[in-house]
């Protein structure tokens, strides 16, 4: 009946183990470790001489980059900043330019949505269109740029944005955490060691536009201490999201004992009801 399918699941991996971990083990095994915090110039195709100034914490994710994401309803700025023209989010702009710029534009995210730029990497030609702006209410202005580089295959929010906009799930990775052969600059590298390479190779380039280090929390393999990847996974599917409605119908004839547990836990789960995700290749067991 065409219920079921295959795809992607984005799941916490080591690369060490190759292995998924459950949220349970995933919880066991966080530490504080300092990571590369960079700010990385995308240039845009329907603006010439400007460029989409994005953050992130995990620069081997950007070999993969297909997307550009943004607020709809967040305010962003075209501003002229040391002789070149960026776009970044307002509330983001005094904390991340460090001296005085000049406003050349505004518009809201949703004005910026389906924007072209040019990729940082080409080492892989997608086989679905890319490289254009799209709209995430995921997106926030407590850090970076508000503007957020998207790579489905590593990551939860960057998929299902990918899934909406019909994206290519580029994962040139392999079950070790190594960039494959296609990626001839860095083939054979673990990806975490490889962010030296890439950050250099970006600012030999000049689009790297600045460079610091950031102690955050990380998730590391309670087995072996390796750091976790977040990583698609191939997964066949239910199409439980077709049976939704009927779902929902359902549950309001029922009788609920007490009533909130069917209008409120219960029936909020199928409210939010995603397909049925029911693979399963997680090595477990007591140590």
């Amino acid at each position: 009946r065409g219920l079921i399918y295959q795809g992607f699941k984005i799941l916490p991996y080591c690369p060490r183990c190759e292995t998924p971990l459950s949220s349970h083990e995933v919880s066991q095994g966080y530490r504080d470790v300092k990571d590369p915090s960079i700010y990385v110039r995308f240039r845009s195709l329907d603006d010439p001489d400007t460029y989409f100034l994005v953050w992130t914490t995990t620069p081997w994710t950007l070999i993969s980059n297909v997307a550009l994401a943004v607020h709809p309803d967040v305010e962003y700025l075209k501003v002229e900043y040391n002789g070149e023209k960026l776009i970044i989010a307002e509330p983001r702009a005094n904390e991340v330019l460090s001296s005085e710029f000049k406003i050349l534009e505004r518009y809201k995210g949703a004005q910026l949505e389906h924007q072209r730029y040019e990729p940082l990497f080409k080492f892989i030609k997608p086989e679905k269109d890319a490289y254009y702006v799209v709209l995430g209410d995921f997106v926030t202005t407590e850090d970076g740029t508000g503007i957020v580089h998207t790579a489905p295959a590593f990551g939860e929010d960057d998929y299902v944005v990918g899934q909406k906009y019909d994206l290519p799930v580029v994962r040139p990775v392999d079950k070790s955490g190594k960039f494959e052969n296609e990626i001839t600059d860095f083939q054979g590298k673990f990806v975490k060691d490889a962010d030296a390479d890439i950050i250099s190779d970006l600012k030999n380039r000049k689009l790297l536009f600045r460079k610091e280090m950031v102690e955050h929390s990380y998730p590391h393999c309670w087995r072996c201490d390796s750091p976790l990847l977040y990583y698609a996974r191939k997964s066949w599917y239910i199409r439980t999201t077709d049976f939704k409605d009927k779902m929902l119908k359902n549950n309001s004839q029922i009788n609920w004992y007490p009533e909130e547990m069917g209008e409120g836990r219960f029936g909020e789960w199928l409210n939010n009801n995603v397909d049925w995700a029911l693979s399963r290749d997680r090595y477990w067991g007591t140590p």
